[in-house]
């Protein structure tokens, strides 16, 4: 299930002829940051201008076309004129209503582009009913503060941090009360969106003791799930396969006899569960069972055993008498294991001892459906990779180094990769006495790539490393700082 989500979040706290909001900026950021664990692609903006405002709409607009669900979410001063709702941007001009209207950026132009766009869900939150300073210097009745109800298209769904015509207060913490009580609950997995919004609004009552309470109108034809859990969002596997801590074994069957031996955790019974794993036990498998072969073979690959390295290692050819389908299932289970634990939760530390063998395999384009898989799995987690694993997809990393006192000896100094420095120092017991050079392990330069593509989850033939300040001949020894990572932070 394979969703294409694109948002675009906004939050103006420094303007420029009123006081500056406290909570937007964060709001924003946070906001932004909970989306790109959801798979959203997300432009995120803070303190814009109208014009910036209007080109990052444009922007949207363009990502629009290309996903099937967009979102709109800003915080920050938002008002209503001659019944329309006007976003606020830093520099609005607020002498009068005419001058604000064409210095902010209209709701209803955001609702009118994700109309015709060609998403089929459109999200649109705000956090933007704030007691406005520009109403109030134009003397107006209170019946026109705050915004004014609107019309949401099919598909749509208009999310207001408070009822129409009333206000709401910036908040106190990080956040504003809405964007405190959303963050709460966006992530809940598997909630339906109305039902998560009926969450918002009683924790934004309950915290606001009643004085707030938050609106939306909605006219969305289908249901939509900011948090799928992966046993929702896969359906090839049951979740017995996804969290195998729940998979039972069954001694009648052969793939569950190779389970077994493989879980022994001891070559003498590793060894052998390989070498009874042929083509025809594997073609009378379950698709769960043989995910689980999968992910055991790994397992004991990583633990040392020899037959499961070699099985990995020419999976390609092994593998060559199972049928697609089965064969897929092995391979996506061993993938599967190298990031999620016995629960189906994503590990806190890969399993990428055995990480090279396999993602080697990705060279094959006839196994490419397990790669896709497997980016599948993780794309919620987008964030936490340079690119999602089982994408093909090049990464390049400028290596900056300078020469040693011997000759095709090189100190790496730092890494560079989508215009930021990536070395890090993770380990601080490591960190040198004042004065003092950092600590170094020599090793070749192909161990060196390895190194590098390992920490960084990337595939080796997809890493693209650019030498700054040498030509590389395969001869060079290289010399990188113990205890520090490229991992992504």
């Amino acid at each position: 299930m394979s969703r294409r989500l694109s948002a675009l979040v906004i939050g103006n706290a420094a303007y420029e002829t009123v006081a500056e909001l406290k909570n937007p900026a964060n709001d924003a950021e946070d906001v932004g940051q909970q989306l790109e664990a959801s798979g959203f692609s997300v432009i995120q903006k803070t303190d814009c201008d109208h014009a910036d405002m209007d080109r990052a709409l444009r922007r949207f607009k363009r990502d629009l076309d290309k996903s099937d669900v967009g979102l709109f979410f800003f915080a920050g001063h938002g008002m209503q004129i001659d019944g329309e709702n006007y976003l606020a941007a830093i520099d609005t001009d607020a002498t009068d209503e005419v001058e604000a209207k064409h210095s902010s950026l209209s709701l209803n132009r955001v609702i009118d582009v994700m109309e015709k766009s060609k998403c089929s869900t459109s999200i649109i939150i705000l956090d933007a009913c704030r007691d406005n300073p520009f109403e109030r210097a134009w003397r107006r009745a209170i019946q026109a503060r705050g915004l004014a109800p609107v019309y949401a298209p099919k598909g749509t769904l208009i999310a207001f941090a408070t009822s129409p015509g009333q206000t709401a207060d910036d908040g106190r913490g990080r956040n504003g009360a809405y964007t405190q009580a959303l963050l709460q609950h966006l992530a809940t997995p598997d909630c339906s969106i109305e039902t998560m919004f009926k969450r918002v609004r009683n924790s934004l009552s309950a915290a606001t003791r009643g004085r707030q309470i938050s609106w939306e109108h909605t006219s969305l034809a289908g249901e939509f799930y900011f948090n799928l859990s992966l046993g929702t969002r896969i359906d090839l596997y049951s979740e017995m396969a996804l969290s195998d801590s729940l998979f039972v074994l069954d001694e009648a069957k052969a793939t569950h006899r190779v389970i077994r031996g493989l879980k022994s955790l001891t070559w003498p019974r590793q060894n052998p569960a390989v070498a009874d794993f042929t083509a025809t036990v594997a073609n009378r498998g379950t698709l769960d069972s043989l995910f689980v072969v999968g992910r055991n073979f790994y397992q004991a690959a990583c633990g040392g055993s020899h037959a499961a390295q070699a099985y990995l290692s020419d999976f390609a050819s092994r593998a060559s008498g199972l049928k697609l389908e089965k064969r897929k299932a092995v391979l996506d289970g061993m993938l599967f294991e190298v990031f999620f634990d016995s629960n189906g939760q994503l590990r806190k530390s890969f399993k990428l001892r055995q990480f090279k063998e396999l993602f080697a395999l990705q060279r094959h384009k006839d196994l490419q459906p397990s790669f896709d898989f497997l980016a599948e799995c993780l794309l919620p987690q987008a964030q936490q990779f340079y690119v999602v694993p089982g994408k093909r997809q090049e990464v390049a990393v400028d290596v900056v180094t300078k020469p040693s006192a011997k000759a095709d000896h090189h100190i790496v100094v730092s890494l560079h990769c989508g215009g930021e420095s990536i070395l890090w120092l993770e380990d601080d017991d490591y960190l040198p006495e004042a004065g003092e050079p950092p600590m170094r392990q020599r090793v070749t330069l192909e161990a060196f790539e390895a190194l590098v593509a390992e920490q960084m989850v990337v595939a080796p033939q997809l890493l693209k490393l650019n030498y700054q300040s040498f030509k590389k001949s395969g001869r060079e020894q290289m010399n990188f700082p113990r205890g520090w990572t490229a991992r992504k932070r």
